[in-house]
């Protein structure tokens, strides 16, 4: 008998991400993620450290949520192009993990390898309070780990880092084999 009702439901990988709506309730995320944080803290001694922590951390969420997006939405197809996969970031992935679009992608103007993910408030940010002598810290590091796993797992190698400008900046910065390919694929 359960095992009918579980063939009706489906299993939870079939299952559809969220097309946007929130199902985790914000204050429980604020808990959780406050708790990260403090736990990242209680094991560094600098504000760099913390933040290369909560990256580390934000690799690991990456990595699960590529894979959920491509084992769960079937008619994703693999992105070969440079700027498709950020439209595919900045569209899908914020969906997914905040429930909206990412408010802006730039290119930057002096160097080819680097873009730009802006949002104008950041959920993870929004409710951390950060102190006085750790007046750097950007807990947006979590979310620019998650990022940086997603382009690492679909071959998109790049570092990506969050920084204070216009709200929450996402520096992303490809690694030369990924240009080279990108010009190849346009040469065809």
């Amino acid at each position: 008998m359960a095992e009918r009702r579980s063939q009706q439901k489906g299993s939870v990988v079939d299952r559809q991400l969220s097309k946007g709506k929130a199902e985790v309730n914000i204050s429980t995320f604020a808990l959780l993620f406050s708790e990260m944080v403090q736990y990242c803290q209680s094991r560094v001694g600098s504000v760099p450290e913390l933040q290369s922590k909560l990256s580390e951390m934000g690799q690991h969420v990456g990595v699960r949520i590529l894979d959920l997006l491509f084992i769960r939405e079937k008619g994703l197809k693999r992105e070969t192009k440079l700027l498709n996969i950020l439209l595919f970031i900045k569209a899908n992935v914020w969906k997914v993990l905040f429930g909206k679009e990412a408010d802006k992608l730039e290119h930057a103007n002096d160097d080819e390898r680097t873009y730009y993910i802006i949002e104008k408030e950041s959920l993870v940010n929004h409710f951390i309070s950060v102190p006085k002598d750790k007046g750097s810290l950007n807990c947006a590091a979590f979310t620019a780990g998650i990022l940086e796993a997603i382009l690492t797992g679909c071959n998109f190698p790049a570092k990506v880092t969050a920084h204070w400008h216009k709200g929450t900046t996402y520096m992303i910065k490809f690694e030369d084999s990924v240009l080279a390919r990108d010009k190849a694929l346009d040469q065809r």
